[in-house]
């Protein structure tokens, strides 16, 4: 009885430390999994800063003048632009700056040297598509269109009294990349055209009035910074 009574006590012990094992092992074994994390979209808000080299075609006359031509200074400037995205693909643009150029007489009036000094306040608004499916490199096309205001107008050779060149409307064809170094910064790069030939008036000191139009029609080349909210 006592051999019995020994190895039922040890069976039962025996028993008892597997079931305790293997509760122990349970225990330690997840019940679940976390849930991936998920990022929160982007903001369809985006802005870009970046300095631009603007390069005006030369070409132009003054009417009545055979021969007559103009060319431009080009010019180097920081620029703001502002993007909304409607979809992952579409979005609309909208840059602003100021650019200052000379007005130079050429062909038959490269006599004239300087005419006249301007500055472009040159809004313009493209409606863009953008590729997704490169990774970090995000490239875009655009066309829109551009109102120029011309102010601070000053005439700069002695002949004429003032120099009006008038705002007018043009097209914009666009194309550029966006390099993005995480989900917000990335580094720009940006072409434009322009199609831009206002009209414009000179009154000389004696009085009388000269007219003609300027061919500026300038390709814009940008590079800069990109946030996305």
């Amino acid at each position: 009885m006592k051999k019995f009574g020994l190895g039922a006590i040890l069976a039962a012990g025996i028993a008892a430390f597997s079931v305790g094992g293997a509760s122990a092992a349970d225990l330690s074994t997840p019940a679940y999994k976390a849930a991936p994390v998920v990022e929160a979209p982007l903001s369809p808000w985006q802005i870009r800063v970046r300095g631009l080299y603007v390069m005006p075609e030369n070409g132009g006359s003054v009417n009545g003048i055979l021969g007559s031509d103009l060319t431009y200074s080009d010019a180097v400037v920081p620029e703001l632009d502002i993007t909304y995205y409607f979809t992952k693909n579409i979005a609309a643009e909208l840059i602003l700056g100021v650019t200052p150029h000379d007005i130079n007489g050429a062909g038959t009036i490269s006599s004239l040297g300087q005419v006249g000094k301007v500055w472009l306040l040159p809004p313009t608004l493209t409606l863009q598509y953008h590729f997704t499916d490169f990774g970090p490199f995000k490239p875009y096309i655009g066309a829109g269109v551009n109102y120029t205001v011309f102010f601070s107008q000053d005439a700069t050779n002695p002949a004429f009294a003032s120099v009006d060149v008038h705002d007018t409307w043009g097209l914009a064809l666009q194309a550029g990349f966006d390099w993005m170094i995480d989900r917000h910064w990335g580094i720009n790069v940006d072409v434009k055209k322009l199609f831009l030939e206002p009209t414009f008036t000179l009154q000389t000191v004696g009085g009388s009035y000269l007219t003609g139009g300027a061919d500026l029609n300038p390709w814009i080349f940008g590079t800069g910074i990109t946030y996305r909210f």
